[in-house]
């Protein structure tokens, strides 16, 4: 008997032994640590898309120390600042560093900075006020964990001024017959505010982008800025090339497939064209329709709308997988930049791009499905919850 005592007592301390090790692979209870962030120290940022790529500040922060060496991812939350931070507040990743270092650091590009005081609400061309702060977690934690480790810095407030994205890319101009039945202005209009557009993400002379024509006979030219000078049209009339452009006596370009969406490339430089029907639909398992039919989107006209110019459906959705399909024939559609099946966030932007992998609704509930296809730098979806 008294071995069998002796011989549970050790395995209760062999058991508590391991158990108090601590290791960033274990699933630890909840807790936090401190990390100092020493840059930016606050400050006022005028942003614009012309300077995109400067440096708006790095960021400077000490470790996390969570009680053992752990390679820490670390990310970058603002929120306006006006309201608190919560998981929900938009964030970047600033990158992964081990816990040993001194100090780590990161440059912020403006259009990094730009793009997550928009996701946290700011308004493009007013100057705003936002919070800032850093959190830092184990780079093995599961994001899903709900009792894992967290490193939470000092709150830096700074004020902003954020620019618009599309200004950050050369556009083409895409003036018709089609603009007035389509919410795009007055016909053969290229200086209209809401003339249709093409974009360079690339700027570097190729353009594309996505246009709707809600007309049985639309027809259209390119301009390089928003007047009738420089116009690029077809080679050819009756019918037209689709393939060659020409800036002197260029032709009327007329799709032969009557109304909806066209998608268009143009190589200004090579005076080469593209057009292509497309549907605009969503499927998948998320769908009511499943993987079998799908469900298309309807392109919002209305200039008053927080819509405008973007497909949108209010949909029930289910926990599951789903694309954006743009032919039957599955040859293009749109998902996860990373091509893997991905959780899309709710709420915020969720950048996709043109045959991407598959995107998975993170809760099941009934949602506006928004497609933002204006700026081809900048395809995203939004689920917002209804």
């Amino acid at each position: 008997m008294k071995k069998i005592f002796l011989s549970l007592i050790l395995l209760a301390g062999t058991i508590t032994s391991i158990v108090s090790c601590s290791d960033e692979n274990l699933d630890p209870q909840a807790s936090s640590s401190s990390i100092n962030m020493t840059s930016p120290a606050g400050g006022s940022f005028n942003l614009t898309g012309s300077t995109a790529g400067n440096t708006a500040f790095t960021s400077k922060w000490s470790s996390a120390n969570f009680g053992f060496s752990a390679s820490v991812t670390y990310s970058l939350q603002a929120v306006k600042s006006t309201e608190s931070f919560s998981n929900s507040s938009q964030a970047i990743v600033l990158g992964t560093y081990s816990s040993d270092a001194d100090v780590n650091e990161k440059a912020v590009t403006e259009r990094i900075l730009n793009n997550l005081l928009l996701s946290a609400g700011g308004s493009i061309g007013t100057s705003g006020s936002f919070k800032l702060r850093i959190i830092g977690k184990p780079s093995t934690q599961l994001s899903s964990s709900t009792n894992g480790v967290s490193a939470v810095s000092n709150e830096v407030t700074i004020t902003a001024t954020p620019y618009d994205t599309f200004d950050e890319f050369e556009r083409l101009y895409v003036p018709g017959g089609y603009q007035s039945a389509s919410g795009y202005g007055n016909d053969w209009s290229p200086d209209n505010v809401n003339v249709a557009k093409l974009f360079s993400a690339g700027n570097d002379g190729k353009y594309e982008g996505f246009v709707w024509m809600d007309v049985s006979n639309p027809a259209f030219k390119f301009c390089p800025v928003p007047a009738w000078s420089g116009d690029k049209g077809d080679i050819a009339e009756n019918p037209n090339t689709f393939t060659t452009l020409v800036q002197s006596g260029g032709k009327d370009i007329k799709p032969t497939e009557g109304a909806g969406t066209y998608f268009l490339t143009v190589n200004w430089n090579a005076n080469t064209y593209s057009i292509g029907k497309r549907q605009v639909a969503i499927i998948g398992q998320a769908t009511p329709n499943g993987w079998g039919s799908p469900t298309y989107l309807t392109f919002d006209e209305n200039p008053s709308s927080p819509y405008y110019q973007m497909y949108t459906l209010d949909l029930a959705l289910t926990n599951d997988e789903f694309l954006i399909r743009l032919k039957d024939d599955w040859s293009v559609k749109m998902g996860t930049l990373s091509g893997n099946t991905e959780n899309t966030t709710t709420g915020g932007q969720y950048k996709i791009k043109l045959n991407g992998g598959n995107m998975k609704v993170p809760t099941a509930g009934n949602y506006k499905v928004v497609l933002d296809i204006r700026n081809s730098a900048n395809y995203n979806l939004r689920l917002m919850p209804i």
